[in-house]
């Protein structure tokens, strides 16, 4: 693939992470709840990734545990905090643009007898922090730190201060923000957060999930002694390693790698309104914050799925719709939320690697491949 721009779906391991991998491949094989030595060492190299995550997290170690995917993290965060608040409501609140992980896991609880209540969002994808006061009987609530299609950061600190007035504990999925913003989560107040390691460098397979000290909270399912109660199963200490090497060497970077990637959106959003007809470009980093390096438009008159094949044969990789529900044909439920075109839509998301020529190639193919497929459709003149 010659120019991959959907690094807000996944990104290339980060070469600390690879080194990384190697050495823990050798040496972290084993056991860490063993006490011979090949168990110890594992042990160790298991709390040590603890105390790098923890540490670029504004946690404490004992308060980070690692799941078998953000998705995981998520389901856990959500349905545990449930589950120990019963005698305070049967409540789940979500934003309607969360992830699809957390919108599952809300809709599992409601199924199983619990209320469900999501809160809309304005034209941006943000929600309105006085729109997020909790009903009575709400158990936990779930806000995005950003939006993974439109990259809009939510007012996590302000809902967290509202809600926690209410007696109400606050979920943020920071999976699109971890290793490509600064994220404490003292600064952002929320009380659990869950990320996903290969969505900054480190290894498929490794959530995040940190739940801060006086929250209550209960394993939804069966009990296992496992990171701390709260993770069931073995831990893959390989690429537990990897990814908190990810996270760390991810950290040092954003610095330098933030403006960068803000500025091939900014220079995206500028050029494509006069290079083709047609454009909503969604979202405003003017009226809104957002995460660095996504955006998101659609075109008028064609389908996104159309557009990625054609891009994909020019060698050019991105992501239509949500990233995780591109393959059926539900629209968004994000740009749905947003009152936005839902059609012939497109995310653009850079990463570490991505350079100018990166962003060239696409502009320089985008307008023949949306011009040829409205012609197919007869609506090439608008």
């Amino acid at each position: 693939m010659s120019t991959y721009l959907d690094h807000a779906s996944a990104t290339p391991l980060h070469p600390a992470a690879r080194d990384a991998l190697r050495v823990a491949l050798q040496d972290g094989w084993a056991d860490p709840a063993r006490l011979y030595r090949e168990g110890r060492r594992a042990r160790m190299l298991l709390d040590a990734a603890r105390e790098t995550v923890a540490g670029v997290l504004g946690t404490r170690p004992d308060e980070v545990s690692f799941a078998a995917s953000g998705t995981a993290a998520a389901t856990l965060a959500l349905l545990g905090t449930a589950a120990a608040r019963r005698r305070a409501g049967d409540v789940i609140m979500v934003s309607a643009v969360e992830h699809s992980s957390v919108l599952h896991a809300a809709q599992h609880h409601e199924q199983a007898g619990g209320r469900l209540v999501e809160v809309g969002v304005d034209r941006f994808g943000r929600v309105d922090p006085a729109a997020f006061a909790p009903v009575p009987g709400t158990a936990v609530a779930s806000l995005q730190h950003a939006n993974h299609e439109v990259g809009t950061v939510q007012p996590v600190a302000e809902v967290a201060e509202r809600l926690h007035a209410a007696g109400v504990p606050l979920h943020t999925d920071a999976a699109v923000t971890v290793g490509r913003v600064p994220v404490d989560l003292g600064v952002l107040g929320a009380d659990l957060l869950t990320a996903s390691a290969h969505k900054f460098g480190g290894p498929a397979g490794v959530g995040i999930l940190a739940v801060r000290t006086g929250t209550r909270w209960r394993s939804p399912w069966p009990a296992d002694e496992r990171e701390g109660g709260r993770v069931a199963g073995y831990p893959n200490v390989p690429s537990i390693v990897a990814a908190a090497a990810a996270l760390a060497a991810r950290t040092a970077e954003l610095a330098a790698e933030g403006p960068r990637l803000a500025g091939y959106v900014r220079d995206l959003r500028r050029r494509l309104p006069d290079l083709i007809d047609g454009v909503e470009l969604l979202g405003d980093p003017d009226r809104a914050p957002t995460a660095p390096h996504i955006t998101a438009f659609s075109c008028l008159y064609v389908e996104g799925e159309a557009l990625l094949t054609e891009l994909d044969r020019a060698g050019i990789a991105v992501s239509s719709g949500s990233s995780c529900t591109s393959d059926t044909l539900t629209p968004s439920h994000v740009l749905v939320a947003m009152g936005a075109l839902t059609h012939g839509n497109l995310r653009v998301s850079f990463g570490r690697d991505s350079t100018q020529a990166d962003l060239d190639a696409l502009l320089e193919v985008l307008p023949g491949v949306v011009r040829a497929v409205r012609a197919r459709l007869g609506a090439d003149e608008l």
